[in-house]
């Protein structure tokens, strides 16, 4: 009888220690990015998928749209809002009309070190803003996606924030991109990626801001031949979803796209810098100029910026500042 009940308690507990199993309905879940295939970005999300199904043992399957299949960045987010099966990319800038104080995290040369930004989703404040979010409808799936820095891809050099003035630079939907190229003295035209490529061809634009590996992946460098490092944004990216969805999951379910999610982001922040040095010289060898200047100019332009957002809660400039010297 011993033997029995010992028997019994091993097999519990080897149960336990196995971890809950994922014995709920099957879960398709739309993954929509404006990226192309080959991108960071997709590469990133192959292999999510690929570890979601083998740690749900073919349970939760992620569907991957890339090169905007489902629609602009602002489309898919909405279509997440009203509870169907998606998830974006997204920056804390595009999250600025749920809290106005988010868009800080994206701001000029807030820091150069990524590890502070992931450190900062990870903190009290950063909490308190989730579950915010989480009422007005927003899921957070991964946090710690790194996508690149950002720096400009133009058709003449520039040295300096007054070789932007008079350049129309497209830039993403979000205000504090717009107060920020405006603040170096370009005039900001936001338009979603896809659309960027035929507006330099047809000369609507003279320049575009991104990470290297995402102006290479989009062609970018065959219609605009200066790339000007000026590294004004490290973008560490959200994906989210929509709460009406999120949900609806079993608490095991939830656990395992949250877990995999983060080693995904941990994947991200390997593979970013490798292939950003490869996309450099690859751009180099099809006759694009590596432009380096110094970049001081450039925060004393944009630091004003930080003095431009009323509705956010006083002191919050201070209050990051604080967070990222942690």
């Amino acid at each position: 009888m011993k033997k029995i009940l010992f028997g019994a308690v091993a097999a519990c507990l080897a149960m336990v220690l196995a971890g809950p199993a994922v014995d709920a309905a099957p879960v398709t879940i739309k993954v929509a990015y404006e990226n192309n295939p080959g991108e960071p970005v997709d590469k990133v999300m192959h292999y999510w998928k690929d570890l979601l199904k083998e740690k749900s043992k073919g349970e939760i399957t992620l569907d991957l749209y890339p090169s905007s299949q489902l629609g602009a960045k602002k489309d898919v987010t909405e279509q997440a809002m009203m509870g169907l099966n998606v998830i974006t990319i997204t920056d804390v800038g595009f999250l600025t009309d749920f809290d106005p104080d988010l868009g800080i995290l994206f701001g000029p040369y807030l820091t150069d070190d990524p590890q502070k930004l992931f450190k900062l989703y990870e903190s009290d404040w950063f909490k308190t803003k989730n579950e915010a979010l989480k009422k007005k409808g927003v899921h957070i799936v991964m946090t710690n996606h790194l996508y690149g820095v950002r720096h400009m891809l133009t058709k003449k050099p520039i040295n300096s924030p007054a070789d932007l003035k008079g350049l129309k630079i497209r830039v993403p939907n979000n205000t504090m991109q717009i107060k920020a190229i405006e603040a170096m003295g370009a005039t900001p035209t936001p338009m979603p990626l896809g659309e960027v490529y035929p507006a330099l061809t047809q000369g609507l634009i003279d320049g575009v801001e991104n990470p290297i590996s995402v102006l290479y992946g989009q062609k970018l460098h065959e219609q605009a031949k200066y790339l000007d490092m000026i590294g004004y944004l490290t973008n560490t990216s959200l994906w989210v979803g929509g709460e009406a969805f999120f949900s609806t999951l079993p608490p095991a379910q939830l656990k395992m796209i949250h877990d995999t999610a983060r080693e995904a982001g941990l994947y991200s922040q390997k593979i970013v810098t490798e292939l950003d040095n490869e996309m450099i010289g690859k751009m180099k060898a099809e006759g694009v100029t590596v432009v380096t200047p110094d970049v001081a100019p450039f925060k004393a332009a944009t630091k004003a910026v930080y003095t431009q957002f009323p509705k956010w809660t006083p002191g919050l400039y201070d209050q990051i500042q604080k967070e990222l010297a942690k």
